[in-house]
């Protein structure tokens, strides 16, 4: 394949924005922030954060305050190029 034919299909990647010849990848902060308000919506979800996985990647991570499999199956394995954890942390407390 050429190299002018896999630069044309890159913009159609998920994650990744163009603009002109600069190549620019949504962070893991922009990802959160663009889908926090959608998920915090869903049914038991408490939190919404940035963690690591157990390789030291980064991941979003929904903590729910309780289990939920139908809230579980609303949410998405990854966003962008990020994986989603999903924790059961409890219900948020007030300090």
């Amino acid at each position: 394949m050429k190299a002018w034919v896999v630069l044309a299909l890159l913009p159609a990647l998920p994650g990744l924005q163009c603009c002109g010849n600069e190549m620019h990848m949504k962070s893991i902060q922009e990802i959160k922030r663009t889908h926090e308000t959608r998920l915090l919506a869903l049914p038991d979800v408490a939190s919404v954060g940035i963690g690591q996985d157990e390789e030291g990647s980064p991941v979003i991570v929904v903590g729910l305050a309780a289990p939920n499999p139908q809230t579980q199956a609303l949410i998405p394995q990854k966003l962008g190029e990020y994986p989603v954890i999903v924790r059961i942390t409890g219900a948020p407390k007030a300090q």
